[in-house]
């Protein structure tokens, strides 16, 4: 039995293991994999392999009951995920059922999750777009939140390494708040964006940029694309389905098969992690506690490394409850910090507007992408006069547009078809979203209930983040700009849209709680993402971030991963962890 007993350990033991399969957890397994080391990826969720397991990926439009529509049940039974807007009928079997998996809201908060292989990465809006210098330095400048460990020439490598890789469209633009990238050929901007992106630059000198936006798109794939088995970007826009063609960059398509063709990767589906293991005579984490999604039993998993990529809530509960005599309030968690410092993008408010001209034209067929309006505000430092003055920090924004059709719907049968087959267009009608930069605060918090549990007996994750002064003062100052702005380039029917009771998570930006800093006492990770107390866990999904700045956080949550990653292969091969 003993022998028994020797070898169900061995079969348990690896070089490394990886919480979580989304974009963080896939760029980790790619890398350690590739790096010599046997690694296992813990997915909580069900799996779901690459064009197998898109099961609406080729349905055409007259196949759903609903039209493609949420139905009132599913509506009615997840009043959080139908709010998404990525959950449709098409897609509605990648998002996780409210009643499935609880929280607690102190404060009003839409937690928007992926239970599945490729988490997230799947169901992602596609935005990739660098931080700049500026961006890290912005804690430090401004006193928001504790200084940034790492700056741009640290990571700006391993963007280039994940941009190659991955596969990212843009256009060169030579912003100094916006660095470039190793990019594919960009989408085209419509005539009526050209015209905006024109005026912004003759009324506003070049300081107030309109680009085409960067995403992760294939729209013309190197070799190193064909490797991976993946095709060019047909122009769908059908993302959420899940891409047969592997057009747009997921763990699915990507970094987990390559990692799987190294002969290293393990990769177990239906294991919810409920804490990491730490070995007190060592003074290191020994390995994670697994429980079997169906069974509910517990087995224990054990590796010299954990990267921690749950994607950041969730990231932060299991860490708060990696309990031990060493670190009774969670792994690492000396100062009281975890869980503490949580941000996210404010996604809160919109603007739309008419065009008159430029009637000659029309857009012809689909682009999965937007122009897209570089943060312009606070940017270079924080200004002492004017509005932006009277808040930290600023926003970016997104710009679409599309021209209106209408149809006389008085005739039926022949009449009607007739009619529906030839529209009538109107103006161009254009839409603008911002992206705000919200503050870490303390009071900016989530942690575990101390009475409710979930299906798994974990308990559930309390979470009391909301918007605040700040936020309010930006929003009213996006309104302001970007009327002055599209007044300014003929734009008529301007309306601002703001919906106050629209709740935090609906981003799906969540970032914090187990921030990167400089010192033990205010932050909990260092510069290559350890805990500053326990060396062989790395944490390089949302959480670790100290701020958001404005972009779209997926690109550099895969560059900091692969550079961590990198470090802790080179670190275990030297035996210091």
């Amino acid at each position: 039995m003993a022998y028994l007993n020797i070898d169900s350990v061995k079969a348990r033991t690896f070089d490394a293991i990886v919480i979580g399969s989304g974009i963080s957890g896939g760029w980790a397994a790619k890398e350690l994999t590739e790096g010599g080391l046997r690694t296992l990826v813990l997915e909580r969720g069900r799996d779901v392999k690459h064009i197998t397991d898109y099961p609406t990926t080729m349905m055409q439009p007259w196949e759903f009951p609903h039209g493609g529509q949420l139905s009132k049940e599913y509506r009615d039974a997840n009043p959080i995920a139908s709010r998404c807007y990525a959950n449709r009928e098409d897609a509605s079997h990648f998002f996780v059922k409210d009643a499935e998996h609880p929280y607690v809201q102190e404060k009003p908060f839409d937690w928007i999750r992926g239970y599945h292989v490729g988490g997230k990465s799947l169901m992602w809006a596609r935005g990739t777009q660098r931080w700049s210098q500026y961006d890290f330095d912005g804690p430090a400048r401004d006193g928001f939140a504790v200084e940034w460990p790492i700056g741009y020439t640290d990571i700006a490598p391993w963007y280039s390494h994940v941009e190659r890789f991955a596969g990212i469209s843009g256009n060169k633009d030579g912003l100094p708040q916006l660095p470039d990238g190793e990019f594919l050929p960009p989408h085209e901007q419509s005539c009526v964006e050209k015209h905006f992106t024109n005026e912004m630059a003759k009324h506003y000198n070049g300081t107030r940029p309109v680009i085409i936006g960067r995403c992760a798109h294939l729209t013309k794939p190197q070799p190193i694309h064909y490797q991976q088995g993946r095709a060019q970007c047909q122009n769908r826009s059908l993302c959420q389905r899940g891409c047969p063609y592997g057009g747009y960059f997921s763990s699915n398509s990507s970094t987990l098969p390559w990692a799987a063709k190294t002969g290293k990767l393990t990769l177990r589906p239906d294991s919810v992690v409920h804490s990491i293991i730490f070995d007190e005579k060592k003074n290191k984490a020994s390995g994670v506690r697994v429980i079997d999604a169906h069974t509910k039993q517990m087995t224990e998993y054990y590796a010299r490394i954990i990267f921690v990529n749950a994607a950041c809530l969730n990231s932060n509960l299991i860490l708060m409850n990696s309990r031990s005599n060493r670190f009774p309030n969670g792994l690492g968690n000396d100062n009281g910090l975890l869980g503490k410092y949580m941000a996210f993008h404010n996604f809160r408010t919109t603007i739309s507007a008419e065009y008159e001209g430029l009637l000659e034209s029309t857009t012809e067929g689909i682009r999965p992408n937007s122009s897209y309006i570089p943060r312009f505000r606070n940017v270079f430092k924080q200004e002492t006069t004017g509005p932006a003055s009277q808040f930290l920090r600023g926003y970016a924004a997104g710009f679409g547009s599309s021209r209106m059709t209408s149809a006389d719907t008085s005739g039926v049968g022949e009449e009607l078809k007739a009619s529906l087959m030839q529209p009538k267009y109107g103006n161009w009608r254009v839409n603008s979203w911002m992206m705000g930069e919200t503050i870490p605060k303390e009071s900016s918090y989530v942690t575990l209930d101390s009475n409710l549990t979930d299906p798994w007996g974990i308990p559930q994750l309390r979470i009391s983040v909301g918007y605040d002064d700040n936020d309010e003062k930006m929003i009213r100052d996006f309104h302001e700009q970007m009327t002055e702005m599209l007044t300014v380039a003929g734009f008529i029917n301007i309306q601002t849209h703001d919906v106050p009771e629209k709740a935090p998570g609906l981003d799906i930006h969540e970032m914090g709680g187990v921030r990167m800093g400089k010192d033990p006492k205010t932050s909990l990770l260092n510069k290559w993402n350890q805990f500053h107390t326990c060396k062989n866990v790395f944490v390089t999904d949302g959480a670790c971030m100290t701020s958001t700045s404005t972009q779209n956080p997926s690109l550099t949550f895969m560059a900091i991963t692969a550079r961590a990653a990198n470090y802790a292969v080179k670190e275990l091969r030297k035996g210091n962890l």
